[in-house]
């Protein structure tokens, strides 16, 4: 039994019996016992209501953690100059003796790792206020809703929190009791100039028997804000266990003919077009990270993990992204991260519309234009992975069942990456095995000079997830196929590429293009328009994509274009299909045979066209053979 007596004394008035409140002898043992580990001067219990919500905001404040901005609920946080970007070398699992989740999963010994964190941990709260806030993964009161406690040091990451995730204290009350919850542990550290000083002993450690996360000496969101990708790496193991998935996916509404809604959901990786796919005019978003998808009465039901969105600043501007824009421009409650503060308190970020300022604070200090750190590296105005963390509701096209517990029915799914040369923009797999394997388990992206230095440099991310897997990536590939399988009509699998380039290197599709993909997707699902079928999938027919480019973008559409877009490029896909193969052969030993099985097909398929069509095949030739 933990000190109790201890967590009582540290309690001031009502935040204990707020804690009894919740009928969970092991919650309180679990608080009880990092209350006595981490010693912190004092414990505040959230209960989700307006004032205790309000409180941690004003510590945010107060703790000099986030200061205020000029307009009305904004608020700006700055991380240390070191801790930046998510940890993956000290990111790691605790595995039990005998327990493997395969090479590509960085682990610890469990025992070694718990001395290790629990040793980090003793006294580390030392005059620091403990926040234990209560929150629901998914809507409450609903099959997918997984109760959370974040015990924290941090008021930017309660903050953070209430902003993200919906409340979850009277979730804590249907428990009645049960110890079926996820448990994140967070401290800051040792703070020098309210930012964490210690992130050489930075650790984020993933307990996957007890569900628990351990973050310690960091305040940058991803690592801190527990119930984001550190929670997803629990749920993709309990989802395995369980027979659901868990996945790296925005939730979209596309809007058909007649006021029809379509669901979909969509796994790109970094810079491949997820947000702005989510955020297209005249759509609307239910979500655009994370996805939980559950089988109900022979559908695919989607819920958005959170409420809110945790999104890279860079490159968001009034012209490509105005509904970002406008919210971020209007009062209401948003935390700004390593972002410029100029002397108006205003805010300026790389990519943002204007003139860049010449000098302001950002997470280096006092920063001025030129200034360099102390290895002679030029600093940005804003660190290219500057934040934002707002409430999905300040968007004005939010969809109107973010909140519903039954989420909504998925009738098809997206995987995109940034490819320059093989994948045509948009296609349909020919089956659920086909479009697992060879657009979601096949997934690549090209790095970009501008980002990472070396261009063109092809990335192997299956399903957009490879950085957040709990499990061997072989079951993981078998669980999405064993998904589908097991329904009668499972949602239609599309790829998508919005940067095919020329032989000159021109791009082939527009900014705005990606809206005629989706509603080709769309009206295909419903059967309202034909499609070709090619060795690699089915893609569209011009006569439907001229029609749409007219009515929905006012444009005309050339077959020019659409020939250039749209011809198989045979070698390139043959090349992709080697390079998929040879990862899976040599580095995934617990790969399904039917991933080999689907693939060498597709070869095969590609090899008898390329003998009859040469290597670059218009569609028309395909359209002939239908």
């Amino acid at each position: 039994m933990m000190d109790i007596k201890l967590l009582k004394a540290k309690c001031e008035i009502g935040n204990y019996e707020k804690l009894l409140a919740l009928k969970n002898p092991t919650l309180v043992d679990f608080v009880a016992k990092y209350v006595e580990l981490c010693n912190p001067d004092k414990v505040f219990v959230s209960n989700d209501s307006e004032a205790d919500i309000r409180y941690i905001r004003e510590e945010a404040i107060r703790t000099g953690e986030e200061k205020e901005l000029a307009l009305k609920g904004h608020t700006v946080h700055f991380d240390g100059y070191y801790d930046q970007a998510r940890d993956k070398e000290n990111t790691k699992f605790l595995l039990p003796k005998g327990a493997d989740l395969g090479p590509n999963i960085n682990a610890i010994d469990k025992e070694e790792g718990l001395r290790e964190i629990h040793d980090i941990l003793k006294g580390i709260m030392q005059g620091h206020q403990l926040y234990v806030s209560f929150f629901s993964l998914g809507p409450t009161n609903s099959e997918f809703s997984i109760p959370c406690v974040q015990l924290t040091d941090s008021s930017y990451v309660a903050h953070s929190e209430n902003l993200l995730y919906r409340p979850g204290y009277e979730e804590f009350k249907r428990l009645k009791g049960s110890a079926r919850f996820f448990k994140f542990v967070h401290s800051e550290g040792e703070l020098e100039s309210a930012v964490s000083k210690n992130v050489a002993k930075r650790r984020i450690y993933i307990n996957l028997q007890e569900e628990i996360i351990y973050s310690v000496n960091t305040q940058y969101g991803g690592n801190t804000i527990g119930l984001k990708k550190l929670a997803m790496r629990l749920a993709i193991n309990r989802a395995s266990e369980e027979g659901w998935l868990t996945e790296h996916m925005l939730i979209m509404g596309v809007h058909g003919p007649k006021g029809r809604v379509s669901y979909f959901t969509g796994a790109f990786p970094s810079l491949c077009g997820k947000t702005s796919t989510a955020m297209l005019k005249g759509e609307t978003i239910v979500g655009d990270d994370i996805a939980y998808l559950k089988k109900k009465d022979g559908e695919v039901r989607a819920v958005n993990v959170e409420k809110g969105i945790f999104g890279i600043i860079q490159g968001v501007n009034s012209k490509d992204d105005p509904i970002i824009w406008k919210a971020l421009h209007s009062p209401g409650e948003i935390i700004f991260s390593n972002v410029l503060v100029t002397s108006e308190r205003g805010v300026h970020w790389i990519g943002k519309d204007g003139e860049v300022p010449k000098k302001g604070l950002n997470h280096s200090g006092e920063w001025f234009l030129g200034k360099k750190d102390a290895q002679g590296n030029e600093i940005t105005p804003s660190h290219r992975n500057a934040r934002f963390t707002l409430d999905l509701r300040l968007l004005e096209n939010t969809d109107p069942r973010l909140d519903d517990p039954q989420g909504v029915v998925v009738g098809r799914i997206i995987y995109g990456g940034r490819d320059s040369d093989t994948w045509v923009p948009v296609q349909e797999s020919f089956d659920w095995a086909h479009g697992i394997i060879t657009k979601g388990a096949s997934l690549e992206s090209e790095t970009t000079a501008a980002t990472l230095g070396e261009e063109g440099v092809r990335k192997f991310n299956l399903m957009s997830n490879l950085d957040f897997l709990s499990l061997p990536l072989g079951r993981y590939i078998n669980n999405n196929l064993q998904f589908g399988n097991t329904l009668d009509n499972p949602p239609s699998i599309f790829s998508v590429n919005y940067f095919l380039k020329d032989k000159e290197g021109e791009y082939l599709n527009a900014v705005e293009d990606k809206l005629i993909w989706l509603k080709w997707m769309e009206r295909r699902v419903h059967g309202e328009v034909d499609a070709v079928k090619t060795p690699t999938g089915y893609i569209p027919k011009y006569k439907d994509l001229k029609k749409l480019f007219k009515e929905i973008l006012g444009k005309d559409y050339s077959e020019e274009d659409y020939i250039k877009q749209f011809t198989l490029r045979i070698p390139e896909n043959l090349a992709k299909n080697e390079r998929i193969i040879e990862i899976y052969r040599t580095k995934v030993p617990d790969t399904p045979d039917i991933l080999f099985k689907v693939l060498k097909e597709e070869r095969k398929r590609l090899e008898a066209a390329r003998a009859k069509h040469g290597d670059y095949i218009a569609p028309a030739f395909f359209e002939k053979e239908n």
